[in-house]
């Protein structure tokens, strides 16, 4: 990718005046470091307040007489059943049942719902979703509509980050987890969270988002987060990251994600790879996704093989590093199902040393999520 293909974010000037250091990510130069630095940043979240600018992922409004069923046809999802405001989990597969990517989706209205999508897959989203829908064409099997959404999107998590909105004048008492709401003109907000915190996000047209961060920024609970934090922060909690976790070659059975697939829908739901889904959970998966905690302080990175006590291949490494809250390396990977079991011991090679790595029930720290 040239540097000329790069995107950039809406608020890049008020990233660089914070003395961010940008990296690559998705196609995107997003902020990667603060002055603070990554360990600082991280227990930040986790005690007080992180502020992220995530205008990487992307908001689709889906709507329309066919809009739920759309969305019961491309994710393992009865969207119909969804209450007004409740936001849910889920996936778009391939035939095969790989993720193609993971989302949330919030109904909105009778026929309105929010999609929120990957950085790197939007392109591929909206393709995806577009074709069904007969946006391009007349022939889509669907009278739904997809909207692109022009928004920054910005996450502030931690306990503290109820608070701090509530400082900036933006009350949340009434939204819960796993909720989303129109909270003003243009504004959308839900209560979720990708680091195991209590935490919202919120998508806003740019003028409004750069008056709310100067706002939020005078709250000293309160300090910019960069995607190594996130990244730390998410592997503690055990959250997936797509691209490395889940692929359009992994499925949710052997992700250990099909909690988010409703009984009823995983029995008979119309969802694109049903079928193989389905046949990939009666005969049960090969592999499964496992927390790992490697032996000693070195971290283990991602794609560092696994190797059982014989020598024999057993898995990979998807995710690792280490977890400032934990305060030892952590790591994520996919094990054969038979080693699948917690404290079985493995070894990872890294640059041809072994190193003791114990299957580790998973999230690493509690989550802390508001639920009631």
């Amino acid at each position: 990718m040239t540097g000329d293909d790069t995107k950039h974010l809406p608020l890049e000037d008020l990233h660089a005046a914070a003395g961010a250091r940008f990296g690559a990510f998705a196609g995107w130069s997003m902020p990667l470091t603060y002055p603070a630095g990554v360990m600082k940043e991280h227990l930040h979240t986790r005690e007080q307040a992180g502020l992220f600018d995530i205008s990487h992922m992307k908001l689709f409004e889906v709507s329309g007489p066919g809009a739920a069923a759309l969305l019961n046809r491309t994710c393992p999802l009865d969207a119909g059943a969804l209450d007004i405001s409740q936001s849910k989990y889920t996936f778009f597969l391939n035939e095969a049942a790989g993720i193609i990517d993971d989302l949330i989706i919030t109904r909105l209205g009778d026929q309105r719902f929010m999609v929120v999508a990957n950085a790197g897959n939007a392109a591929t989203d909206e393709k995806h979703l577009r074709a069904l829908a007969g946006d391009f064409d007349a022939k889509g099997d669907f009278d739904a509509k997809v909207d692109a959404l022009d928004r920054v999107f910005l996450a502030i998590q931690g306990p503290e980050a109820w608070a701090a909105l509530a400082r900036a004048g933006i009350e949340t008492g009434s939204l819960l987890f796993m909720h989303g709401i129109e909270a003003r003109q243009n504004w959308f907000m839900s209560r979720s969270g990708y680091t195991g915190e209590d935490g919202f996000e919120i998508g806003l047209p740019e003028a409004d988002a750069r008056n709310l961060v100067t706002r939020l920024l005078e709250d000293e609970r309160v300090l910019w987060i960069g995607l190594a934090a996130r990244d730390s922060l998410r592997l503690e909690a055990g959250l997936c990251l797509h691209g490395q976790d889940i692929t359009p070659e992994i499925d949710p059975a052997s992700a250990g994600l099909m909690w988010a697939i409703p009984k009823d829908i995983r029995a008979t739901g119309p969802f694109i790879g049903a079928d193989a889904l389905r046949a990939i959970v009666e005969r049960g998966p090969a592999q499964k996704r496992v927390g790992l905690k490697p032996e000693g302080r070195q971290p283990v990175r991602a794609g560092a093989a696994l190797f059982d006590a014989d020598g024999n291949q057993a898995g990979d490494v998807t995710s690792g590093g280490f977890g400032p809250s934990a305060g030892h390396p952590v790591a994520m990977g996919y094990v054969q199902t038979a080693l699948a079991k917690p404290g079985a011991r493995l070894f990872a090679d890294v640059r041809g040393t072994k190193i003791p790595i114990d299957i580790n029930p998973l999230p690493f720290t509690p989550h802390r999520y508001r639920k009631g």
